[in-house]
Parts: C-alpha cells; structure tokens; sequence
C-alpha cells in the first residue's frame, strides 16, 4: 500500500494516528499526546494546522523550538521518548512535526503524575486517561502476553466440563488431549499444577461478557425492534446461532441453472461468516461490561466488537493483509479447527465477495475502542428474486419483467427508495466512484426512464420513476 504524502494526510483530517496544534501547545499537552500514541500505534502530532486542516506554519526559531520539545518530552515522560522532530514546507509555510512509534517499553506516563494517572492513549482523534483494566493490558503487551493466555485462579480445572470442546475437535477428526490443551495455551501448569487460562473460559462461554446482542430493526434505523436474541454458550455454538439469527433475516435469490435451483442470500455466506469470525477472534475480552452486537436493518447489517484495532493497527492496515492477533488461545484455536485459513486473508476476502456480488464494498471503521463492520445489503423488498441464466433477464416475479437494472444501477435504485432521492456527490459515495462516472450512471438511469432529474445547480437531485423495475 503506498505511504499517503503528509499533506494528503492532513486533508483526511485528524485521528488515531495524526494531531493537529495551530501553536505551541503548553508543555503538559505535548508530553500528553506524544505519550497517548507511543502508548498506542505511534503517530504524528503537527504543528502550523488548525482545526479546519487549514497550514498556517509556526512562527519563530525552529531549532530553538525542536530542543525545547525535546527537553519537555525528556523531563515530562517515562520511560524516555525519543521522537523524530522535522519540519516541512507545504504551500510555502512550514510546519514542524514530531513523530513517535508505538514503544516497547509500555506503558509511558506523565512523571509528575505517575503511572496511574499519567498514562494516556488513543482513541479515535483524541487523548484518554487510561484505565486501570488498559494500563494492565499495557503491562501484558510489555510482557507479549495476551490476556487470554493468563491464567485464571478463579476456576479449577477439574470443575469445567470440557465435552463441548472435545466434540467440536472431534467433528474435525482432532482429538483434545492434555498435551493439546497445553500447546493451544488452554492450560497451564504453574508450581505442578494445572489450570485455565482466560482463554479456555472464554471458549466455553464461562466469561460473563463471552456473549453476542443480536436484533432486527425495521427500517434503517433503531428505533423499532422486530426481533432480538441474545448468545452466551460456547464460541462455536455462538458463531452458528448468530449466523442463523442473520441469516433469517436476509432475503434469498433464486438462480436457475440448467434443471437445478440454487438458492444464495443476498449477503455472501462467506463474508457474513468471516465478519463473525473476526468480531469473535479479535474482539477485547479484558473488558467484562461488553459484549459483540449485531443489528440487522433494511439497507445493511452491522457487527460491533468491543476493542479498537489491536497493537497498533490502523483502518489503513487492515486491507494491506497485515495481521495482529489480540487473543492468541482464541486464535490458535480457530486456526486448528480451519475457521481461519490463513493469517491477514479475511477482510480481504470480505471485500472481494461482497463486491463479486455486486454490492457496495464494506466498510469496516475503528471508533474510539470498538470496531465496526457494515455489510451492505442489494434487495430490501422480502422477495425471492429469480434468475433466468438461458435469457439474462431477472423476473421480479413469474409474471412481470419490467426494465433490467445493472448492480451499480441497483445500489442506487435502492438508495432512492429508502430515502426518496439522490445527489450526484451521494452517488459517488456509494459507488466510491469519480464524478464522470458518478454523472454517466445517472445519466444511463435517466435515458432507461427508470429516475427523473430535477431541480438545477447545486439544488439537482434524482427521483424514481414511477414504474417496475427488475432488481
């Protein structure tokens, strides 16, 4: 993936991994955010930008300046924080920027305040006073121990009923031996005894917060249940009951092929599947007062796991293939039972089905400390859709045809139905699409007479024609 320049950096604005100063902030404020990203995923705080994006540049002598940054940060942080500190020239102003990595020596805190009160991270586009629960998972990352792999003194070993988990390892012709329980870090032995890890507990549903909120919602938005249920067993048993829970709520469509009927949901299997696996894998379990939510609505589903992106990942590096795994047991776990293929491939695969069926590509964001996934929905009309392979023609039902609409088409169509009408910038956004592009689909939609144009200027939007259309 190509490195984005810093001015196009600072034109997407400020987030996990980019702040923005028009001055010199006072000295607690520089120490505070260079410390909140070296205890994240490292970033870039940029002196000479306002609120607004806008380069103002920074007046005064710039080396006097860099020692006095690094004099703040030597005597304000611990342990020591060595960023990198330059200036650059963008549209004739300057700029200083002072860039730090993620540390090793988590977690990093103000001096003055020690660690319970001086450590700060990352959230989203903003500074937080870290918890007790994230300086503990600060010390583990410290340690490269993840908190599934710490031991539970709270449950003995001999009182967990392990035939679920030996089932499920038997389906997939595995056998869950003492040995295997030990390599996959679901035990562990300590001073000759033997006990669960976090890991294990959370395997079997025994956690509290090891639970998954599923509901349908009429409409786009949440005002209005339809349906919800609730999952707590086991990961595998969550993992199916979630995936028919979905599924029920999706429409279906019909491909005749040859003599044979295949029926395919509207959303991949795979993509909804591999959305589950991820939001179960990688989701935070050290934090006891959530748990994963699903929302089902007209126009898309949603699937949030508590946690931000782990160890330092951004939204830019989920899609490049790189991997960071924040619950090893869990993972290693999964892996042995081939619900992960290989390491980096879900979101990829993800996208790729979603697009394949032409659906608008999924979008996947980190906000403060969850993580969601929207996957979008094509039909919204409760129908099976039948597919004449023979003629290329799809019936909305056995007896009228009416006019054929291309995927692009489709996302658009159902854009207006939901919500009436549609911009040219709307449509772009939805098709992720350049303006010449955006204008020549609308433009074929009008020619078929499927939408109107109306209005002029900045005022022109699009309609649906009043007629039957074939999704």
């Amino acid at each position: 993936m190509k490195r984005l320049k810093l001015e196009d950096e600072i034109k997407l604005g400020e987030s996990k991994v980019l702040e923005f100063k028009e001055k010199l902030p006072n000295n607690q404020s520089i120490a505070k955010s260079i410390i909140a990203f070296s205890n994240t995923a490292g970033g870039k705080l940029i002196i000479g930008v306002d609120d607004n994006r806008n380069i103002v540049g920074i007046e005064g002598d710039i080396f006097d300046i860099q020692d006095k940054i690094s004099s703040i940060l030597y005597e304000s942080c611990y342990p020591n924080i060595i960023p990198e500190i330059y200036t650059k020239n963008i549209e004739g102003q300057i700029i200083l920027v002072i860039e730090v990595h993620k540390g090793n020596l988590v977690p990093y805190y103000l001096k003055s305040q020690g660690k319970n009160n001086g450590t700060y991270i990352r959230l989203g586009a903003t500074n937080r006073k870290a918890s007790f629960e994230n300086i503990i998972e600060l010390e583990r990352q410290k340690r490269n121990i993840t908190f599934d792999e710490d031991i539970n003194y709270d449950y003995k070993l001999d009182s967990l009923n392990l035939s679920t988990l030996k089932k499920v390892f038997t389906e997939f012709q595995k056998e869950l031996t003492e040995e295997k329980l030990l390599t996959l870090k679901l035990i562990k032995i300590e001073n000759g005894n033997k006990y669960p890890t976090n890991g294990l507990l959370i395997i079997l549903g025994i956690l509290e917060n090891v639970s998954t909120k599923c509901s349908r919602f009429k409409g786009n938005t949440m005002e209005v249940f339809l349906d919800k249920k609730e999952y707590s067993k086991d990961l595998f048993a969550q993992l199916e009951n979630i995936e028919i829970f979905i599924k029920n709520h999706l429409n279906l469509r019909g491909d005749i092929k040859g003599l044979q009927r295949v029926d395919t949901y509207e959303i991949p299997e795979v993509a909804i599947r591999e959305t589950l696996i991820n939001a179960i894998v990688h989701r935070d379990y050290s934090n006891l007062g959530r748990d994963i939510k699903v929302a089902i609505y007209d126009n898309r589903i949603e699937i949030v796991s508590p946690g931000g992106l782990p160890n330092g990942l951004t939204n830019e590096d989920i899609f490049t293939g790189r991997s960071e795994v924040r619950n090893r047991v869990v993972a290693r776990v999964f892996k042995e039972l081939n619900y992960i293929e290989q390491w980096g491939s879900g979101i990829n695969r993800i996208k790729l089905s979603c697009l394949k069926a032409g659906l608008k590509e999924p979008f996947i964001e980190e906000v403060n400390d969850f993580v969601g996934v929207r996957l979008f929905r094509n039909e919204s009309t409760g129908k099976i859709l039948e597919n004449s392979k023979s003629t290329g023609k799809i019936l909305e039902n056995s007896k009228s045809t009416g006019k054929i609409l291309n995927n692009q088409e489709k996302i658009i169509y159902n854009f207006i139905k939901e919500n009436e009408q549609v911009t040219k910038k709307e449509v772009e956004e939805l098709l992720n699409v350049k303006d010449s592009r955006a204008r020549k689909v609308l433009e074929e939609m009008r020619k078929k007479e499927i939408i109107l144009k109306v209005g002029k200027g900045k005022s022109t939007h699009y309609i649906i024609k009043k007629q039957k259309v074939s999704l």
